[in-house]
């Protein structure tokens, strides 16, 4: 039992340091006192950003912290804290974007906002500290309007100046990007310097990629390219910024040595979700590619990845790798400003809390499942199909250049009015298109479609944010997703997978949320502020009575395979254990008992995976309160599923039985809790022998139900 004494700050800590905590698993505990023996009262995450105090180490190693408004103390065996940068100015040219934060828009098709008034007011209501709006003006030798039909278009200098002169009313600066083809370089150099030369326009910044649609000019264009655009500009001094994929073996692709003496800044595109990794891992990768490129750096962030993650960017972009601005990509997926409202010059106090926002209510809708229509224009049978990655059915067909033959449609009735980020599945084959044209329908507040083109090339093997809409329920075909074949491409293929809706709740410090409030209990699931929360974790396994126990492993079951042991030993499959093994009685005697969800969330995957037999994860509710901790807990080996992809569970809700992964292993239940969003990324995750990366992923599941029961 925890002391409820507690150990107040030392009347005399010393100077107070601002660090990046590296903490060796997921988090550390803050405690009331410098000992284990003392309660716990909060988390300390890693790669947060926390102040500390060098001189209060105690002799046995524990430190005085302040993270996140709780002050307390931390065992220095289990973090180490990292210098941030900063301090004496270094000999870095200025850039238009030193100590701002940027949003990028892309056209005004694919967001709701019909005027230039109402998408500024929205920026301004969702996230104040944002000063800067990157709006695409070119394509090629075309202005954007040619691929946008919105009043948001631009079309030449003129609405260049409306552009200005509405950000400039609500405090926003404008800034320009393009896409450079190198196709007709006067054509687009023309189109590039009268955007420039515009007086409302701050900067430009060119957006370089190694991939279909993007510069094909080759590395002898670049120059002349730059050069002819140079000697259009008026101002000499204009800043002009690059902006492409930072991994490495796309570096040599994009020719950076010639376009070097022509520009002012790179803006890195560090997407780690969509590249399957870890902000961290992105952004040291970003940094070993193009930090001895010699010009400043200001990272675009990914806008639609999980909120922690971003936080975790914005810190190590600014705080690790002294960039002295970021921006995010892009106006439209970004479904939580907390991060983006991060200003530049971050304190520890400024982590996200006052107004957050989270994702409530969950509704996918899959292939020839409810809700899903589909039909052709021919008559015939144009749609082959199948088995995708979630272990639902998948359409796909060749895609058709100018007439359509056939059509497809994702519609749910809403559980509540509110927003929601509507997103897209694209499988990992037979999806090749780079213009799936999504419409979506019944938007409040107009009457007009929504076209997002999804680049499925691109994105394989995972959710794609289509976008972020305000939708009423019970409205008529509110929220309806709509697709049909034609993308202008020869010879691609284009699928049709499966579309989510999840809506987005915000809750403020006063207790106040923008939908609904409220508290409730049903079934181990509460209900705060219209955040579904997880009261507590039990077993996944034993009797409703043994699971209620302070047992956490019920009478009769055998953890045969314990957290962060090493089994298997001394064959090619020896690896540190990520979980427990849960086995009952004697070998095959627990095949066919129910397995049950430790805590309530929602079912986020779901397969027959080699060699785990049929898996599920669920993504938990918030621990206890809103601002609670967000966990995964994974399930290995089981048959007879009784729950599917985007299903609400309830803690001690049966979702399937003990099996033994199609006759690859005696019967038993593997079981994992984690931390952070690495099944998301990789269900089949296994570290293997790295156990430091197991401990920064995985808890142990009998601890950590110890520790956090109803």
């Amino acid at each position: 039992m925890s002391s409820s004494a507690s150990v107040p700050k030392p009347s005399s800590p010393g100077p107070a340091q601002k660090a990046i905590a590296n903490t060796k698993s997921a988090y550390a505990n803050i405690r009331v006192g410098p000992g284990t023996q003392y309660r716990d009262i909060g988390d300390l995450r890693d790669l947060s950003l926390c102040i500390y105090y060098p001189q209060t180490r105690t002799s046995d190693n524990w430190y005085w912290v302040e993270y996140s408004g709780v002050g307390g103390w931390v065992a220095g065996s289990v973090v180490e804290f990292e210098s941030v940068v900063g301090g004496e100015p270094d000999d870095r040219p200025t850039t238009p974007y030193d100590g701002k934060v940027a949003v990028w828009h892309w056209k005004g098709d694919s967001i709701a906002e019909r005027t230039i008034d109402e998408f500024a007011g929205n920026i301004r209501r969702l996230a104040p500290n944002v000063k800067q709006i990157w709006v695409k003006t070119s394509d090629g030798s075309f202005w954007q309007g040619r691929f946008d039909s919105s009043q948001l278009a631009v079309n030449g200098s003129s609405d260049l100046t409306r552009w200005a002169n509405t950000l400039n009313n609500y405090g926003l600066e404008l800034h320009a990007w393009c896409v450079p083809t190198g196709v007709d370089i006067e054509a687009e150099a023309r189109i590039i310097a009268e955007t420039c030369n515009n007086s409302g326009v701050k900067s430009m910044i060119l957006d370089v990629e190694p991939y279909t649609g993007f510069w094909q000019g080759g590395s002898e264009a670049v120059r002349p390219f730059m050069m002819r655009i140079r000697q259009l500009i008026n101002d000499s001094r204009f800043h002009i910024g690059m902006s492409m994929d930072p991994r490495p073996w796309h570096f040599s692709s994009i020719y950076p040595q010639e376009w070097y003496p022509f520009i002012d800044s790179v803006h890195p595109q560090c997407y780690w979700y969509t590249f399957r990794k870890t902000p961290e891992e992105t952004l040291q990768q970003m940094m070993d590619t193009w930090a001895t490129y010699g010009k400043p750096i200001i990272s675009a962030l990914q806008g639609d990845a999980p909120l922690e993650e971003q936080v975790t960017a914005h810190t190590l972009a600014t705080q690790r790798h002294d960039n002295l601005g970021v921006s995010w990509w892009r106006y439209g997926v970004i479904g939580q400003y907390a991060a983006v409202n991060l200003p530049i010059e971050v304190s520890p106090d400024e982590e996200p809390d006052d107004d957050e926002e989270y994702y409530s209510d969950e509704v996918l809708v899959v292939p020839n499942g409810p809700g899903f229509r589909s039909g052709t224009y021919t008559g015939n049978q144009e749609f082959s199909s199948f088995q995708g990655t979630w272990n639902w059915e998948v359409l796909y067909k060749k895609t058709e250049a100018n007439i359509s033959k056939v059509w497809a449609e994702w519609k749910t009735d809403l559980p509540e009015s509110g927003r929601y980020e509507i997103a897209t599945f694209v499988p990992a084959r037979n999806a090749t298109t780079t213009k799936a044209r999504f419409k979506v329908h019944g938007i409040r507040g107009t009457n007009t479609e929504v076209v997002v083109d999804i680049n499925q090339w691109q994105n394989r093997n995972q959710w794609v944010t289509i976008g972020i809409f305000d939708l009423v329920k019970g409205q008529l075909n509110a929220g309806k997703v709509f697709l049909n074949d034609v993308t202008g491409e020869p010879d691609k293929v284009i699928a049709f997978d499966a579309v989510r809706f999840r809506r987005i709740i915000t809750t403020s410090g006063s207790g106040g949320s923008d939908t609904d409030t409220g508290t409730g209990s049903d079934g181990g699931t509460d209900i705060i502020n219209g955040i579904y929360v997880a009261d507590g974790f039990d077993s996944p396994v034993g009797t409703e009575d043994e699971r209620m126990a302070v047992r956490v492993w019920p009478q009769g079951w055998l953890d045969a395979s314990p957290y962060a042991e090493l089994y298997f030993v001394g064959t090619p499959s020896q690896a540190y254990h990520t979980g427990a093994d849960l086995n009952f009685g004697r070998p095959y005697e627990d095949r066919g008992m129910p397995v049950y969800a430790t805590a309530s969330g929602v079912v986020t995957y779901q397969a027959d995976l080699r060699p785990w037999g049929n898996i599920t994860i669920i993504r938990h509710d918030p621990l206890k309160t809103t601002k609670g901790r967000v966990m995964y807990s994974r399930y290995g080996h089981m048959q007879n599923l009784r729950v599917k992809v985007g299903d609400r569970v309830k803690r001690g809700q049966q979702i399937a039985e003990i099996g033994d992964g199609g006759g690859r292993f005696i019967p038993h239940l593997h079981f994992d809790i984690v931390a952070t969003t690495v099944l998301e990324l990789s269900p089949g995750d296994w570290p293997g022998m790295d156990l430091a990366r197991l401990k920064k992923h995985y808890m142990d599941p009998k601890l950590f139900i110890q520790n956090n029961r109803p």
